[in-house]
């Protein structure tokens, strides 16, 4: 039987190797364990194995974990639709946040954070493979939102994040990350300073690290396929 301190050194090892291919350096690449839906203690399993991110998407489930390890040292990303009447938890108890899509989201965030704290990191989330039922803003508005999010104080916008639709086709993945990849450095070249693409998968974490990928989202090859409802 697998455990999750396995799993964590096959994903890093693929991470090592994708980076290899791609020509950069592993460490360039940080492993965001993704633990929504499953218990703190298998968090406490990761964590004694060096993982120390964790990305959840129900505020309610995130919160309930952060209060049990709290002491431990982690960094906790919320990766999830944020509705508003959730951002002030959120912008509590959460170091960033990837899905920001709309600007009201981002006021609500910058308000509640409070000038005393350090700035809440934040990503736009894009939709780049035009999914109707994904959420994001769309490559063409993606430039307004972001320079807007930029100006908000107590928030740092540090990059983009997408969720392509999944695909076996390793062409087209790349080609969604390039976009994302792409969207980047013109937002850089207008003047905003961007260091993060939170991009990839269990399921295609290689395609979007040879794209340009900062940060790799990764549950099911971490911790397990989740329950079904």
């Amino acid at each position: 039987m697998t455990t999750i301190s396995t799993n964590l050194q096959a994903v890093r090892a693929r991470i090592a190797a994708a980076a290899e291919m791609a020509g950069r350096p592993p460490e360039s690449i940080g492993l965001l364990a993704v633990s929504k839906t499953f218990p703190a203690e298998q968090v406490r399993e990761a964590a004694g194995a060096g993982q120390l991110a964790f990305g959840e998407n129900y505020v309610q489930e995130g919160l309930a974990k952060i209060a049990a390890l709290e002491g431990l040292g982690l960094e906790w990303h919320f990766i999830g639709p944020l509705q508003s009447n959730k951002t002030r938890l959120v912008a509590e108890h959460f170091t960033w946040v990837h899905g920001v899509e709309r600007l009201k989201i981002a006021e609500r965030l910058s308000g509640a954070r409070g000038a005393g704290r350090p700035p809440l990191q934040v990503c736009v989330q894009v939709n780049v493979s035009g999914e109707a039922s994904k959420s994001g803003v769309s490559p063409g508005d993606t430039a307004t939102l972001a320079q807007a999010v930029a100006t908000l104080p107590n928030l740092r916008l540090r990059g983009l994040m997408a969720i392509p639709e999944p695909t076996d086709d390793m062409a087209l993945a790349r080609r969604r990350f390039s976009t994302l990849r792409q969207l980047r450095d013109t937002l850089n070249e207008a003047g905003l300073a961007l260091d993060t693409l939170s991009m990839g998968m269990s399921h295609d974490l290689e395609a979007a690290i040879l794209e340009g990928a900062t940060l790799v989202r990764v549950g099911t090859a971490i911790f397990g396929e989740r329950a079904r409802t």
